[in-house]
């Protein structure tokens, strides 16, 4: 939601002005600029209290089960590393962008993980070597699950995240990719109701 120069989460190519179109409806009229500066300021507080309710619902449930992945994102035309952490039920819960996929970038980002969100009962991932030394070097080792389909959570999770990377021609910036892929995260979350998963009440009073 920008003009072809401006950087941050609301890039050139995003479409349509939403919030943009949507206040002007309401006879308000704004520039995209100020827009931005709203996800600037409120869009990591949102996001850090959307993270932290969800966290202390999931910490007690038995069924508490993590899927790891990283996936891969341009920069200005250079490969950096993504690394998501994706719950049993399909929601990220920590993002994580380094500029290799080595043990040390599995080992910092499963530490920043395990600290923010506890410790999960089984932790599913895909064959790269990096994962496996970083356990090692954590003592959860034996909590490893590694499945040629059993990563399909976090690799579907992965699809919201390219729709609005291409909508937004690309990211410029580390700081700003990561700050993005940190709140896009939890707010996809927020209103990710279930549908398929609830009855139509229960629907109706979650939206």
């Amino acid at each position: 939601m920008a003009s072809p120069r401006s950087t941050g989460p609301f890039e050139a190519g995003a479409q349509p002005f939403d919030a943009l179109d949507l206040l002007f409806e309401r006879g308000i009229d704004i520039c995209h600029e100020t827009v931005r500066l709203w996800w600037n300021r409120f869009g990591p507080l949102f996001a850090g209290d959307i993270r932290r309710q969800r966290i202390s619902r999931m910490r007690s449930s038995r069924h508490w089960q993590w899927h790891l992945d990283e996936m891969y994102v341009k920069l200005n035309g250079e490969m950096v590393y993504l690394w998501r952490a994706v719950d049993h039920e399909g929601e990220v819960l920590e993002s994580y962008v380094t500029r290799t996929r080595d043990k040390k970038a599995a080992l910092t980002f499963m530490k920043k993980a395990l600290k923010r969100h506890g410790t999960p009962g089984t932790i599913i991932t895909d064959g790269l070597r990096s994962y496996g030394a970083a356990m090692d070097e954590l003592g959860n080792r034996q909590k490893q699950e590694i499945g040629r389909w059993a990563n399909n959570r976090v690799e579907n999770s992965h699809l919201p995240f390219r729709r609005r990377e291409r909508a937004m021609l690309r990211f410029r910036q580390m700081k700003t990719l990561q700050k993005f892929a940190s709140v896009h995260a939890n707010v996809h979350n927020h209103f990710s109701l279930e549908r398929h998963l609830v009855d139509r009440q229960t629907y109706k009073e979650r939206r």
